[in-house]
């Protein structure tokens, strides 16, 4: 019989809810077809209106929804605008009453408008915290609540992720920071359920924001000379929720490839 401060990864149901998954090119789908290949029935969540109002395109999420399903893999779609207090709860319990107790929590959702000090309005600020910063404690409070108390509960992994990216993108930048300290208080807070949490900071990633003059100034910054790319993250994602990653856990993790660390 484990004890709640033992792995608890190879009993983990084997169900992830994704949030963010709005774009095929984007972290999150990348990470939703790697936990595909892995076994996982995947619950996808998303804001339609941030990809309008944002990326000025719609969500192609029926798109990703009939690939991973021609694989074999089991998807429901949960929407929800984050925003929103109630939403976060509603997607957990949706995506349990779907496909049972959820044992995966990747959340890859963000608000993410540029703006610095002098220019950022108070309610892009709020906004910021509430999907950033709120909305993260909500979704792992709500995956929390569906896990039992117990030496024998099956445990859980979630996963947040971040960015130190603050100058000019300061409601982004600040929020973020919120959001590591929710989610690394996860692994202490409720190793009582057997639930490990993690950070990642991915540095830049290049899902189709990038000019090519951010993409040759983000390359010169890592020793590599390259950027890394969704699947980069991914396969992060894929090993702290694996058995073999079971044992790290409250950690912030930076899988950026040396972006902007200087030689020694």
């Amino acid at each position: 019989m484990a004890n709640p401060g033992e792995p608890h990864s190879s009993n983990l149901p084997r169900t992830a809810l994704v949030t963010g998954v709005g774009r095929r090119r984007g972290i999150a789908a990348a990470t939703a077809r790697g936990l595909a290949e892995d076994g996982f029935a995947l619950a996808l969540s998303w804001s339609d209106e941030y990809d309008r109002r944002v990326h000025d395109e719609p969500s192609d999420i029926d798109l990703l929804t009939e690939e991973l399903r021609a694989g074999g893999t089991t998807v429901t779609q949960v929407p929800g605008d984050l925003s929103d207090p109630a939403v976060p709860a509603r997607v957990v319990t949706s995506a349990a009453e779907e496909l049972g107790p959820i044992g995966v929590l990747v959340m890859s959702h963000c608000e993410s408008v540029d703006s610095s000090i002098l220019d950022t309005t108070v309610e892009s600020f709020d906004r910021h915290f509430a999907v950033n910063a709120r909305a993260t404690w909500l979704l792992l409070k709500a995956f929390a609540e569906q896990v039992p108390v117990g030496p024998d509960t099956p445990g859980g992994a979630a996963i947040a992720l971040t960015s130190d990216h603050t100058a000019h993108n300061l409601p982004y930048g600040a929020s973020k920071g919120a959001l590591d300290r929710i989610v690394l208080a996860g692994t202490h807070e409720l190793a009582d359920r057997g639930i490990r949490t993690n950070v990642i900071n991915p540095g830049p990633i290049d899902t189709g924001w990038m000019s090519d003059e951010i993409r040759a100034a983000g390359a010169a910054q890592t020793p590599a000379g390259r950027l890394g790319g969704p699947d980069t993250v991914a396969d992060l994602v894929r090993f702290l929720v694996s058995d073999r990653g079971a044992w790290i856990r409250g950690q912030l993790l930076l899988s950026n490839g040396g972006f902007a660390t200087p030689a020694v």
